[in-house]
This record gives C-alpha cells, sequence and structure tokens, in this order.
C-alpha cells in the first residue's frame, strides 16, 4: 500500500501542476478575449467564450487521464495503451466499471486517480461557472445601460 502511495502521490501532484496550466491559459485567454471584445454584446463571443474554456479544461483533464494510464503502462499493468487510457478514464471520472482492475500490488492506484478526477473535474466546473457567472453579469450590466 505504502508503495503504491509513494508512487502515486507525485503523479497527483503532475496532474495538478497540468491542471494549474490549463486553468490559468484559459482564464487568460478569456480575460484576452474579453478585453478586447469588451463593449460588444454578442452572444456568439460569449459561447465562443465559454467553448474555449471548457475545450481546454477538457484537454487538461484528457491529458492527466493519459499521464495515469502511461503510469499504469509504466509499472506493467497493460499490454495496450489504449486499455491503460480506458482504464484510466474510468477512474479519472469516477465510472468504476470494474470490467478492468489492477493487479492486487497496484490496486490503490485507481482509488487515487478517481479522487484525483473528482477534485480536478471540481476546478474545471469552478472555472466554467467563474466564466459564466462574467458573461452573465456583462450581459446584465449591458441590459441596463
Amino acid at each position: 500500500m505504502l508503495h503504491s502511495l509513494l508512487v502515486g502521490l507525485p503523479v497527483m501532484l503532475v496532474c495538478l501542476l497540468l491542471q494549474a496550466l490549463f486553468l490559468i491559459v484559459s482564464l487568460r485567454r478569456y480575460a484576452r478575449f474579453k478585453h478586447t471584445h469588451l463593449q460588444q454584446d454578442r452572444p456568439l463571443f460569449d459561447i465562443l467564450l465559454l467553448a474555449i474554456v471548457m475545450l481546454l479544461m477538457l484537454l487538461g483533464n484528457f491529458l492527466q487521464m493519459v499521464v495515469w494510464a502511461g503510469l499504469f503502462q509504466l509499472l506493467g499493468e497493460f499490454e495496450q495503451f489504449s486499455t491503460a487510457l480506458y482504464y484510466s478514464g474510468v477512474n479519472f471520472t469516477t465510472l468504476g466499471y470494474g470490467d478492468i482492475t489492477l493487479s492486487a500490488k497496484w490496486q490503490l492506484l485507481g482509488p487515487l486517480e478517481a479522487a484525483n478526477g473528482i477534485l480536478m473535474f471540481g476546478v474545471s466546473t469552478a472555472a466554467m461557472t467563474t466564466a459564466v457567472m462574467d458573461v452573465l453579469k456583462r450581459t446584465i450590466r449591458n441590459l441596463s445601460i
């Protein structure tokens, strides 16, 4: 169990750094785009802004699944990367199908990845909520002018 923690916790840290990077990039892009088109009330711009934030956050989450899948391959748990990625996706999203499992030696990595995933999806949700609230505030402000 201790060896799973010693291997899994650094991977969780890498995922946290990836999530922070994608969060910063998506919100900076959002802020720049918003600043450029600040006085314009165009629904298509709002849709584009929200889509960019959502896609960047999803890409960040997917890359984290790839990191975990790479770890599973490195540990020799799966022969094919596609199987490792599938297992990673099931854990990261907390679906927990249970059709594929890790060996007893590394089985604690599954719940660690699930905990990592739920936290990172929470961060993604917070970023989307921030963007949606900003669009809503701007829309209300433009309606009252």
